[in-house]
């Protein structure tokens, strides 16, 4: 499974089950994001849209679209790689959500979706041809369906071809208000059929957005899909699906009227094997080069922001950019999402600044955000708190400024609870934790959940910056 994962780097995760149920991140596609020049800096919300994965002739094929720059194409004949260099299938604005089909003739199509803001149109899906080797648009496509009049905002298209018809899964009505569309035709340009497959119906699952259909090794339809948690992000869900008269049933058909609404609990998956429970990686010693999966940059990673060095990873001060107003902007935050609704984040760290302004710390990061730091002043380090409303809109932060710190090592710890309830503390000894600022209520960044992560920034021009060692970044209930 892989997902949008917009200005982060490395970008596009891959994640990996052998049941639907479990899953483990075990690569990125991308390393970094092109135009390189162009990620280096913070790009909230743009990158990498909804991409679609494929396998054909014994390749991986990756089709994801940057809405500012078009449709590109990766491939490898490992999942874990190495990945193709990106080579852009169409270049242009606003083109978005792309999934290939390799047709039964040999010829090779693909569909996708227009986003507003760019190309000032959207809910209409077009289907265009390829050529054989997937890297080139051949045409200007044909509009294959226009949602405004029932399916207003249809977008993320998934392409498959079944028992002769040609069938287009597709999400429409809103990513945290929709529905989930299904077009069948025996014409791959069309006219092709509707049929609204699942909704929220009676269950707190909003959405249902963004899915795909997965059979198993036995045979078992299943589909998923993702729902919009605000704070929490976009938290994937499994659905049972099954096929009546050619059309798919997604979730729980109540009424047998073949529309199905999402189930939070069911019957696993028959893989004819028992897997052990796991899931996304979240605690990391830093015992093991390279850092763990979970963790990604702001932008394009410079070379010396990280290393690992004698069981730790050592954050190099970076000097902040001129330009920015807070720390929505800074791009060497190393983060990860919520694994949870209510958890506990707690780092061991110690500091080695050179130059005053130097500050390590430990971050939630959305539109509004709050962290708990050590700053170098000239006469030692100091605990400081500060928290930003509307960061997203270049207010400034709140600071408070809190006691010297004379121990080699501090303990920052941040405490999340239902609702996205941040409180921050800090320990000098691992145990007696004090707890500093007003609560934060976490918010959701630029399509993504909030995040937790860890920084080094200066605010001086340097040869030779200081340097934070993270001992441990550990997530609890």
């Amino acid at each position: 499974m892989i997902s949008s994962s917009f200005n982060a780097v490395p970008g596009l995760p891959i994640l990996h089950s052998k049941d639907l149920v479990n899953w483990t991140i075990i690569g990125h596609a991308l390393k970094r994001q092109l135009p390189d020049e162009h990620f280096s800096t913070v790009q909230h919300g743009n990158g990498v849209w909804a991409p679609s994965i494929r396998y054909h002739n014994n390749e991986f094929y990756i089709y994801y679209p940057d809405p500012d720059f078009g449709i590109y194409h990766i491939k490898a004949k490992n999942i874990m790689g190495p990945w193709s260099d990106p080579i852009l299938v169409e270049a242009g604005k606003g083109l978005i959500d792309p999934c290939p089909l390799w047709d039964d003739g040999g010829k090779v199509f693909l569909v996708h979706a227009f986003a507003g803001s760019r190309a000032g149109i959207k809910s209409i899906i077009v289907v265009k041809q390829m050529n054989a080797a997937g890297t080139q648009t051949l045409d200007q496509g044909i509009l294959v369906y226009d949602g405004h009049e029932k399916d207003p905002t249809i977008e993320g298209p998934k392409f498959y071809k079944r028992n002769g018809y040609y069938y287009i899964f597709a999400p429409a009505g809103g990513v945290s208000t929709g529905w989930q569309l299904v077009l069948r035709s025996k014409n791959i340009y069309g006219p092709y059929e509707r049929k609204v497959v699942m909704d929220q119906g009676s269950t707190s699952i909003n959405g249902p957005h963004q899915g795909a259909w997965v059979t198993t090794q036995t045979g078992e339809d299943w589909f998923l899909h993702f729902q919009d948690k605000g704070a929490y992000g976009r938290v994937v869900h499994l659905q049972p699906m099954k096929w009546i008269n050619d059309w798919p049933v997604i979730g729980m058909d109540k009424n047998k009227e073949g529309k199905g609404e999402p189930v939070l609990v069911y019957k696993k998956p028959n893989t004819g094997k028992t897997n052990p429970v796991c899931t996304p990686q979240e605690s990391d010693e830093f015992n093991d080069n390279p850092i763990g999966e979970q963790w990604q940059w702001q932008a394009n990673p410079r070379p010396y922001w990280a290393f690992q060095t004698n069981g730790k990873l050592r954050l190099y001060a970076d000097l902040l950019p001129d330009s920015i107003k807070n720390y929505w902007t800074v791009p060497n935050l190393l983060l990860q999402k919520f694994p949870a609704e209510e958890f506990i984040v707690t780092t061991k760290l110690s500091f080695n600044p050179v130059t005053d302004g130097e500050r390590t710390g430990l971050i939630i990061l959305g539109t509004d955000y709050a962290y708990i730091s050590l700053v170098k002043k000239p006469d030692g380090n100091y605990i400081s708190f500060a928290i930003c409303k509307n960061a997203d809109k270049a207010q400034p932060e709140t600071v408070q400024e809190g006691e010297k710190i004379e121990t080699a090592d501090i303990y920052f710890r941040v405490s999340v609870r239902t609702g996205g309830s941040c409180q921050f503390s800090y320990s000098k000894d691992g145990t007696n934790f004090t707890v500093i600022g007003e609560k934060l209520t976490a918010k959701p960044g630029r399509w993504v959940g909030a995040k937790s992560g860890l920084f080094c920034t200066r605010t001086i021009k340097t040869n030779d910056s200081g340097y934070a060692d993270i001992d441990w970044f550990r997530i609890t209930k």
